[in-house]
């Protein structure tokens, strides 16, 4: 049994609590991006949902410093920002709803953020009530949301013609793309040297030699902290599984960091092609080959470079 002392302390307690929600609640509806209306309801409902759900990593006022961040190696998303990663629209763009949900149902792979079991209206809340932390971006009839980039065409090469797309997307990759300049390479010079002879017509002069290649590199971004570009035969991709997921990865790009979207920089093809060589390079995460294949790398460059 609590003395009289502690009881008092705790209904104070709970009281000041109770006064706190009172004055924060939402007393009006609310016009976002899109022309979406949340009801007062709707809002306080999702303050509700986000304190019980969310605020222990993303923190009480939204901005990514929850209690439990402290301990995290991937941070939490400030939401204060209006920024986001993994929406489904061109990078920079407002998401729409269905993103947000697509990461509650999913979570990131890699991270803390997990799936969450809520119904569609609690999502709908929640996401509502997030966007209240960045009015500046969200708030108006003025503000438009992103061109979603969900349309996925048609694969031109499928199982039939993998060979082939895994042959080009390994030339779009480190030749047209050069996207080991931010991840990594997955190919020796001297093969890297032939992919630019193939693509270009000439060889790489040795000077140009960067043993860095082979790593992924810290990248800044909007978030006020370096990003990681994953190895993909090491780390988790957060936000894409299958084929058709990296290439609307590919199409959008990635909000606030340094990927780019390659919808206007490369040939629908290319990014088919890309999309099927980074999930072959995922698919050699814990297995024997990815061994093979460093020790591939490590052993051509030093004949190359010692001969």
């Amino acid at each position: 049994m609590m003395n009289t002392k502690t009881q008092f302390f705790f209904l104070f307690t709970l009281m000041s609590l109770m006064t706190a929600c009172s004055d924060n609640s939402f007393k009006e509806d609310k016009i976002f991006a899109g022309g979406i209306v949340a009801s007062k309801h709707d809002l306080n409902a999702g303050k509700m949902l986000y304190t019980e759900y969310c605020m222990a990593c993303h923190g009480v006022n939204g901005d990514g410093k929850g209690v439990a961040a402290k301990g995290m190696q991937v941070p939490p998303r400030d939401f204060t920002l209006g920024l986001y990663k993994f929406g489904r629209v061109i990078a920079g763009e407002l998401p729409h709803d269905d993103d947000f949900y697509k990461a509650l149902r999913e979570g990131l792979h890699g991270t803390a953020m997990l799936p969450w079991d809520m119904t569609d209206k609690q999502m709908y809340q929640v996401v509502q009530y997030i966007k209240t932390f960045a009015p500046e971006a969200w708030e108006g009839k003025d503000k438009e949301l992103g061109q979603k980039q969900m349309v996925v065409t048609k694969d031109p090469f499928g199982k039939a013609h993998k060979q082939v797309a895994l042959q080009r997307g390994k030339e779009v990759y480190h030749v047209v793309a050069q996207c080991q300049a931010c991840h990594r390479a997955y190919v020796s010079f001297p093969e890297l040297s032939s992919l630019n002879e193939i693509v270009y017509g000439a060889p790489l002069d040795p000077e140009f030699f960067d043993p860095d290649t082979y790593y992924s590199r810290p990248q800044p971004s909007q978030y006020g902290y370096s990003t990681l570009p994953p190895d993909m035969t090491w780390h988790h991709v957060r936000s894409a599984k299958t084929v058709d997921e990296i290439y609307v990865r590919l199409l959008s790009g990635v909000g606030g960091a340094a990927m780019p979207s390659w919808k206007d920089t490369l040939s629908d093809e290319d990014i088919w092609a890309v999309s099927h060589y980074v999930r072959y390079l995922m698919d050699l995460k814990d297995q024997p080959e990815r061994k093979i294949l460093m020790k591939k790398i490590e052993d051509e460059n030093k004949k190359f470079f010692n001969k």
